[in-house]
């Protein structure tokens, strides 16, 4: 007899403005520089906590082009992933996409390449999934990937994601709180 495991769930989330600060300036956002700059944004543990205890994946999709511009190592957004780890160690996975607009990658958010990645290594059901972001991008890569979307809306002084979100909030605890009212 074959046992048949149920697909999984997951919420993929943003890392810089979600799950820690982003310095924002002319109302942009960036990544924080090194680790020492890192500060996990107010009620981020217990908001995982929450995920974890009902059974969610918890992966990061990130971008971070400054990698491929030259103004950042790869082994400082390394080691950034690390410490973010081991300061929120409910986080089961994190996934990068070290690229350009111009590299013409599958990975870059707004293209959904990151969360498929990652749906096939974990046996994800991305319909029962969900993408919590703070900019367009993020929000258009989760629509692309077939899940439901969260948009933690820090009014950026960007466009705004051309898939309407499902939901609109202003931090991660908020965020959670719509998933698990919403999720199946």
């Amino acid at each position: 007899m074959r046992l048949y495991r149920r697909p999984r769930r997951a919420v993929f989330l943003d890392r810089d403005g979600v799950l820690n600060e982003a310095p924002v300036r002319d109302g942009i956002p960036f990544p924080p520089a090194m680790p020492a700059q890192l500060q996990i944004l107010p009620g981020t543990a217990e908001a995982l906590a929450r995920l974890k205890e009902q059974d969610f994946l918890l992966l990061v999709v990130t971008n971070q082009p400054d990698v491929a511009r030259g103004s950042q190592k790869r082994e400082v957004v390394e080691e950034i992933s690390r410490w973010l780890r081991a300061e929120l160690p409910s986080l089961d996975d994190i996934f990068t996409c070290y690229h350009d607009d111009g590299d013409a990658c599958d990975c870059r958010k707004p293209l959904p390449g990151l969360m498929i990645r990652a749906a096939e290594q974990y046996g994800i059901d991305l319909s029962r999934s969900f993408l919590t972001g703070d900019r367009w991008r993020d929000i258009d890569a989760g629509a692309r990937a077939g899940c439901r979307t969260v948009w933690i809306d820090r009014g950026y002084a960007e466009r705004s994601p051309s898939s309407p979100p499902d939901a609109r909030v202003n931090s991660l605890p908020e965020a959670v709180d719509w998933i698990l009212r919403n999720s199946f």
